[in-house]
This record gives structure tokens, C-alpha cells and sequence, in this order.
């Protein structure tokens, strides 16, 4: 006959694992300390960093057209929050009033660009801008018009078309021309200055539109006759067997 048999059964007990809070808090203080030693050791070296921010400006530049070649832009810090403002109220405009395939600001406060569809803007199969296109026309309108003081904001616009059969531009009116010159005779007749709007046509891209719209100050954009002359007279005067100048037509 089976007996019931008891065991006492003490289990052992569990192992207790290390406390590594402390040990990665310890790391975190020693690296802490490592970068502190770093920074308070290191100077500050002018030319090596003028080289590192000219290399990254130069890197991540778009690459511009021959008319949109990036020059040096001296502005107080005023016109550049006001060239940023200006990007940032086109972009709201056209982002949420036409289908826009990419918008790209290539300059902070200087230069941006958008693409869109020509259908966005014009009738099909004609040169007439849409109807629905007059209202935000006349806000980019309004927007250049109102030129902060020293500065202007143009806008440039460009259509692609094919080439001919010698793979030159067309030169005889096609759509596409009929197209930027009727939006610009849209734009200045709305009230837009005649002198910050221009168009023109580019080989390939057919059917799409890229618009650039710059924030120049005035004095890039003024016309100077005297270097032009002297330019000019430089490269007209040969000298004669007296050693003079004379004229050359």
C-alpha cells in the first residue's frame, strides 16, 4: 500500500543580473566629457571654414540656365526675409490653386522655380489662358507690384517646344510661342510692371511650363551706358601708325 510522501522542495533562488544603469550612465558622462574636452581645446579656423561652406553652397546649388547664372547678392538681412516672405506667399498660391509638379526654392529669398502642366494654365489646343487662372494671375500680379524698397521681384517664364527638322528653336509662331506671349500680354495688362516679366521657349519638355520668379536689388538690374560705352570703345579703337587711336567702324 502507497504511502503519500511529502518533500520539502526549496527552490534556489533566482540570480540577480547586474544593474547597468549606472554603467551606461557612467559612458554617457565619459563621452560628455570627451566632446567638452574637444570643443574647449579646438579654435576656430577662418579659412578652412569659409572653404567647407563655399564646397556645400557649390554642391547643393541647383545648376542655373546662361540668363539665371548666380552672382553675388550684398543685401542687409531685411531684404533677405523679405525675398523669403515673397517665396513663401508663391508657393502657398500656386501649391493650392493649380496642379504643380515640383516647386524648388534654388536660392533662400533670391530664386525659385515651379513646373506645371501648360494644360494648368491654357486652354487646350490654344494659346488662351483659362478663365479659372485670371484670379491667381492677378494675386502673382499683385505680388510684383509691390516692390519692397531697393528690391524688385521678376518672374520669367518658359515653355518647352520641339525642334525643327535641322534641330534648331522653330522660328516661324507656333503654339508654344502664341502661348508665353499671350500670358505675358495677360500678365502686363492685368497690371503687372512691363519690366519684371518675361517669357521665352527651350527645346524638349513639351507641353510644360517652368516659371522662375527672382528677387533682384535694383541696382543689378540697372543699365549701365557708361561701362557699355567704354566697353564698346575699347573694342572699336585699333591703334594707326602714329601710335594713335583711331576709330574702326
Amino acid at each position: 500500500m502507497l504511502k503519500n510522501i511529502e518533500i520539502d522542495f526549496v527552490p534556489d533562488e533566482p540570480v540577480k543580473s547586474p544593474d547597468i544603469v549606472p554603467i551606461f550612465l557612467g559612458l554617457f558622462l565619459l563621452v560628455l566629457a570627451f566632446f567638452i574636452m574637444l570643443v574647449s581645446i579646438s579654435t576656430f579656423e577662418t579659412v578652412k571654414s569659409t572653404a567647407v561652406m563655399d564646397s556645400l553652397s557649390s554642391t547643393f546649388t541647383t545648376v542655373l540656365p546662361p540668363t539665371s547664372d548666380p552672382t553675388d547678392f550684398n543685401a542687409k538681412d531685411g531684404d533677405i526675409i523679405a525675398g523669403e516672405a515673397f517665396q513663401e506667399q508663391l508657393t502657398t498660391i500656386f501649391s493650392t490653386a493649380v496642379q504643380i509638379e515640383k516647386i524648388e526654392v534654388v536660392q533662400p529669398g533670391r530664386l525659385m522655380r515651379l513646373y506645371m502642366p501648360a494644360s494648368a494654365l491654357f486652354k487646350a489646343d490654344e494659346a488662351a489662358v483659362r478663365e479659372d487662372m485670371l484670379p491667381l494671375l492677378d494675386r502673382v500680379v499683385a505680388m510684383l507690384s509691390n516692390r519692397p524698397p531697393g528690391l524688385r521681384q521678376d518672374m520669367e517664364v518658359i515653355i518647352g517646344t520641339a525642334l525643327t527638322g535641322n534641330y534648331y528653336l522653330p522660328l516661324q509662331q507656333n503654339l508654344e510661342m502664341a502661348r508665353v506671349g499671350e500670358l505675358a500680354r495677360t500678365i502686363v495688362g492685368r497690371g503687372a510692371p512691363p519690366d519684371s516679366v518675361s517669357v521665352g521657349i527651350k527645346s524638349g519638355d513639351q507641353g510644360n511650363v517652368s516659371i522662375w520668379f527672382w528677387v533682384r536689388a535694383i541696382e543689378e538690374t540697372e543699365i549701365r551706358f557708361e561701362e557699355a560705352l567704354e566697353e564698346v570703345r575699347k573694342r572699336t579703337l585699333v591703334p594707326t601708325d602714329e601710335g594713335q587711336a583711331g576709330g574702326q567702324p
